[in-house]
């Protein structure tokens, strides 16, 4: 049996954690952990904590779990470079799967957008649009940012000059060279994400649209599951998966 420790437990997504882990009889939930409340008295009753507090308490998350020689599964986005190179310096200490997104249906959305980019090639231009619920507090999503990396890498584009963040006022004709990112948000949407391909004649688009949370929920669960047996290293849901 895998013990969890869940971080950020009041959370919607730490509820969903608790509710779905709670019909896992292979997983048992034991500790659920908030603000205030001391990880580090609790810890070592764990195998593995999985974080979905927020994108500024990761780091220390990751050092008690190196501390302690427990694994980690990452689910807060938003981090700052300081923050991911903080994270970063345990990942010679404890196994980490690091993903912004934990459902199959994304992580096969991401698989597709290479593959896509790939065969599609320079001729076809490239928008990213993503929605969330209006309590989301970071933009683009983490999804999205995995997204624009996937074909930012594909094109050879560095993302700090290729990206365009919306566009308002004159800003000339489109060039090859760059690609756009659109953020919306409202409503309860849980996550929806499109890749649009637009070429001269035709157009490619991948949609993937998350109804509830338990799809992350049940990701992220088998991705505590799946990281206790490995190595040290940082991992992502594209491992968990064997899609790599």
């Amino acid at each position: 049996m895998t013990r969890v420790i869940i971080t950020g437990s009041k959370g919607r997504m730490g509820q969903m954690l608790a509710s779905c882990a709670a019909r896992k009889p292979e997983l048992k939930v034991v500790w659920q952990i908030d603000i205030g409340d001391d990880l580090g008295a609790v810890i070592e009753s764990s195998d593995v904590v999985i974080d979905f507090s927020f994108h500024d308490a990761t780091a220390d998350v990751a050092a008690l779990c190196a501390e302690h020689r427990k694994a980690l599964v990452i689910g807060t986005t938003g981090h700052s470079d300081a923050e991911k190179a903080a994270i970063r310096t345990h990942a010679a200490i404890i196994p980490m799967v690091w993903a912004s997104n934990y459902s199959t249906g994304v992580n096969t959305l991401f698989w597709l957008t290479r593959k896509a980019a790939e065969i599609l090639g320079p001729d076809f231009d490239l928008e990213v649009v993503e929605m969330h619920h209006r309590l989301k507090k970071d933009a683009p999503s983490g999804t999205a940012t995995t997204l624009l990396e996937i074909l930012g890498d594909a094109r050879k584009l560095q993302l700090k000059e290729a990206l365009r963040h919306g566009r308002e006022g004159i800003v000339g004709e489109r060039t090859n060279s760059e690609i756009g990112i659109h953020a919306i948000r409202g409503g309860d949407v849980v996550g929806d994400h499109t890749v649009i391909f637009a070429g001269n004649g035709e157009r490619v688009e991948l949609t993937h649209k998350a109804s509830s949370r338990e799809t992350f929920a049940n990701g992220a669960l088998r991705a505590a599951q799946w990281v206790v047996n490995q190595p040290p290293g940082i991992y992502n849901m594209q491992d968990v998966l064997g899609l790599k």
